[in-house]
């Protein structure tokens, strides 16, 4: 009984495996990448007055970060909070929590799944977006299509969970093999990667 229960783990897990594009990047995708110590040396990297985008809030910790250290002109915090994870709790402590500067019109909130969410905004209209959702292939490769127009000539997308998966839950990530597909067939570079594991890495990327 228990063979075969880990007999079909090990076959569900290969087809997952299976089911994520592993494309190999050029040296033009990884020519100006840098590697940054944390999340908090690549906030650095963003111009102060951008205007950023966050979509995945949670319970707006990281919000804080961008909102300290990038002193963005606008910071749109976009997500569902529609699960047990990202309930209403979370929801209206985030809006307490930024209820100053929503009130300067610096923080806008809009609680909408991360693709749909592309539909609120013009082209072009983004500095920089940080993505931190599911962190599955499939999500991840739809949000860096959806989001790419989104952000002018020279703006940045990045995000979070750049790494293989959650060893303690037993959960694959497709976040690198999305990236890395995306800056493929789309002609974007790798410019920032950071090294601080305890965080887990994050990426930024940007058009060649």
């Amino acid at each position: 009984m228990l063979f075969n229960k880990l007999k079909n783990l090990f076959k569900s897990r290969e087809k997952i495996e299976r089911a994520i594009p592993k494309i190999k990047l050029k040296k033009d995708n990884i020519r100006n990448c840098e590697i940054v110590l944390d999340r908090e040396e690549l906030l650095s990297k963003i111009p102060k007055n951008s205007i950023i985008a966050e979509i995945g809030v949670d319970e707006g910790d990281f919000s804080s970060k961008i909102l300290n250290k990038a002193q963005p002109k606008l910071l749109c915090l976009i997500d569902m909070w529609g699960t047990n994870r990202y309930g209403e709790v979370k929801a209206e402590l985030v809006n307490s929590k930024f209820i100053n500067e929503i009130k300067k019109n610096i923080i806008s909130i809009y609680r909408s799944d991360s693709i749909n969410a592309t539909n609120l905004f013009d082209n072009e209209f983004f500095d920089w977006i940080y993505i931190d959702t599911d962190h599955s292939y499939e999500t991840t490769y739809k949000e860096l299509n959806s989001w790419s127009s989104k952000v002018k000539q020279e703006g940045v997308i990045a995000g979070h969970d750049y790494m293989m998966g959650n060893w303690l839950k037993t959960q694959r990530y497709g976040v690198i093999e999305a990236v890395h597909q995306f800056c493929v067939e789309d002609n974007w570079q790798i410019i920032y990667l950071t090294a601080d594991q305890t965080e887990n890495i994050s990426f930024a990327i940007k058009r060649i």
